[in-house]
């Protein structure tokens, strides 16, 4: 995921900001790490550089 996503993602739950917090960047690409919202405080994973925005229900 690149950072610049941060610009356009919400929380899919509530529309709230999200915080990002990564643990595995590499060559400007966030490879692990983990997005949580500040309305809802539901957080998504990511891994291998792809951000897990389904809703807890269907994950």
């Amino acid at each position: 995921m690149r950072r610049k996503l941060m610009d356009i993602l919400v929380c899919p739950e509530c529309k709230g900001q999200l915080d990002l917090v990564v643990t595995l960047e590499q060559d400007d690409e966030i490879v692990e790490g983990s997005l949580t919202c500040n309305k809802c405080d539901e957080t998504y994973p990511i891994r291998d550089t792809i951000p897990n925005m389904l809703p807890p229900s269907l994950r």
